[in-house]
């Protein structure tokens, strides 16, 4: 609700401006706002959470979600897009014309620039950290503050941007980079945060320490600096305007702290009384009485139950509510299904089900702010907003069924680039089929042909699975020998017998993740079990907070078969055909629209 807020001022107005409806403008920054929590580093502070749930390091966790976040993102440009060509707009002068080649070269030496900068800075600080040990921190201070000093400079040097009339129409667009050099420093804070989190490691709480004072350093300085640098006068009024401006800050965050700190006292009240009451065996119950036990009504059962569960929650709230009722249900029964899931994918599932609460009506707390913004109602922001969110509710179903959408199982940079190639690919299909629009306006069949092309993009697997299988059992007795010959870390699949929590006897497919270093014992202790030797082995010993313990595994437990990946043909061959077809229907829409304005 807060990104809807802060941002929609802005957003909603200009998009109404350029010709969008009232209800499509707010839908469009309900939409947008609410996904913003899908993005790392922060997540709505939901990724730290995700990281102590999980037990897996806080830079696995942007790691595993930055492709869908960046996906959603991508698919809701796309979906503006269409809705401008679908409404006949057309595109708004520059301020500033290039050519592609220029703006090819000028975009190519802008990322190749970050890109140096960034690992200079990486090799640069790691040199002079095994130099000069401790004291290498005052040298990244002192980089962080003369790389502040020549930004504020930088800005100095051009004039404030003109305030903007939100009541006349949009004649050209602002230039890029006109705009950025104004604003770019504060992204030096942010910057802070992430080094803190994924290169030094520090815990969560320590590097939003250091996050805040950079931002504290920004606020209090910029205004006087900026005056400094310009030889203007009233320094000191402009110290008292960066004073005032850090105070209100900190109010601020102190009212949206104290409504994230009730919420997630009330998560942890809901969390002991489902420990204490065991209402968690009581929501699987239901969940697979429901499902009959197909998997895939279960995971819409469980979608529903989430966005429910998230009604009126905040993102960190929300997040906890889920993961603790929900999240045990998809383990559970996805393991009796013979579906070994990832945990973070299962987490990943509950999580953006829960956030889509936001927008669904009839309570869609992001969506009427989106409303009271554009002088819409609020039933149609939150359904025109549910409908753009069809997107982001479809990725969750892939995170189960393929879990290399997580980066979870990549081999290789080729590999990496055909998963993001086909997953970009595939989410514009299915963009383009939810729109009713490609290059040109659907036809019935065309719509279900995307579909298709979007499933088997998505879900090569499906297909190749039909002609192969995934995997071939082993004799238990090999556990320790497909450990042993595994290069590197890895992933082990089991078949254990066990029992489930009401204590009925049950077969559970089961995925752990191994280290690479030590012996066969070292590894699998990694991934928190003891290993009998022999024929028949059992698990002797569980760590407590494992991967294997939050895949309720227990001591006692008889392993009766290990999986190995078959030798078969890589399934992305069955992207071969689907991209041909998606080639076809573009060029033969392209054709039938070029056809229809002659």
């Amino acid at each position: 609700v807060a990104n809807v807020v802060t941002t929609g001022v802005f957003t909603i107005p200009l998009m109404k401006r350029v010709g969008y409806p009232a209800v499509k403008a707010g839908a469009i920054e309900c939409a947008a706002g609410v996904n913003g929590q899908l993005m790392p580093p922060v997540m709505g502070a939901a990724a730290f959470l995700m990281a102590e749930y999980v037990g897996i390091t806080y830079a696995d966790v942007v790691k595993h979600a930055i492709l869908p976040a960046l996906l959603t993102y991508g698919a809701l440009f796309y979906v503006v897009d269409l809705e401008a060509v679908k409404a006949g707009m057309t595109g708004i002068a520059r301020t500033r014309r290039r050519t592609w080649q220029q703006g090819l070269v000028k975009a190519a030496i802008t990322i190749s620039s970050i890109i140096i900068l960034s690992g200079a800075i990486y090799w640069g600080l790691g040199w002079t950290r095994s130099a000069f040990g401790e004291a290498a921190s005052w040298g990244a201070v002192a980089f962080v503050v003369v790389a502040y000093l020549v930004l504020i400079a930088n800005r100095a040097r051009f004039p404030e941007l003109a305030v903007d009339d939100l009541s006349k129409p949009v004649t050209e667009v602002p230039d890029f980079y006109e705009t950025a050099r104004t604003g770019i420093h504060f992204l030096l804070p942010v910057s802070v945060l992430i080094w803190c989190l994924m290169v030094e490691e520090m815990s969560p709480g320590l590097a939003a320490f250091w996050g805040v004072i950079a931002m504290a350093g920004v606020v209090l300085t910029q205004k006087p600096l900026t005056a400094f640098f310009r030889r203007q006068g009233g320094t000191a009024q402009r110290w008292r305007d960066g004073w005032w401006d850090f105070v209100n800050g900190l109010a601020l965050g102190g009212r949206n702290m104290a409504a994230v700190g009730i919420a997630t006292a009330t998560a942890g009240i809901m969390v002991g009384t489902v420990t204490l009451t065991g209402i968690g065996l009581v929501m699987t119950e239901i969940v697979e009485l429901l499902s009959g036990g197909n998997i895939v009504i279960m995971l819409v059962l469980v979608g529903v139950i989430c966005i429910i569960l998230g009604t009126g929650l905040p993102t960190t709230a929300s997040y906890v509510v889920v993961a603790t009722l929900m999240a045990p249900v998809v383990v559970e029964l996805a393991a009796q299904n013979d579906l070994a899931v990832p945990l973070i994918a299962v987490h990943m599932f509950v999580f953006y089900f829960g956030l889509i609460a936001d927008v669904s009506p009839p309570v869609g707390l992001a969506a009427y702010a989106a409303a009271a913004i554009a002088g819409a109602d609020p039933m149609r922001v939150g359904w025109q907003g549910s409908w753009y969110e069809l997107r982001t509710l479809l990725l969750p179903f892939i995170f189960i069924y393929n879990p290399e959408l997580l980066l979870i199982d990549i081999g290789g940079p080729i590999h990496l680039t055909v998963v993001v190639a086909c997953a970009a690919l595939a989410m514009a299909a299915f963009c383009a089929a939810l729109q009713g629009f490609f290059f040109d306006r659907n036809r019935w069949w065309e719509a279900v042909l995307l579909l298709l092309i979007c499933f088997t993009l998505y879900r090569p697997n499906f297909w190749m699975d039909r002609v192969y299988p995934p995997f071939r059992e082993l004799p238990s007795s090999q556990v320790m020998s497909v450990v042993e010959e595994t290069r590197g870390a890895g992933t082990l699949r089991l078949r254990v017998a066990t029992q489930d929590i009401a204590g009925d006897d049950v077969t559970k497919a089961i995925r752990l993740s191994f280290g690479a270093k030590g012996d066969t014992r070292v590894r699998l202790a990694e991934a928190g079990i003891v290993v009998s030797p022999g024929d028949a082995p059992t698990i002797t010993s569980v760590r407590p907070g494992s991967e294997a313990a939050r895949q309720k595994l227990r001591p006692g437990d008889k392993i009766e078969a290990v999986s190995v990946p078959a030798e078969r043909p890589s399934p992305f061959l069955f992207a071969i055909p689907a991209l041909i077809a998606l080639i076809g229907l573009a060029v033969m829409q392209r054709r039938r629209r070029a056809f229809a304005r002659a």
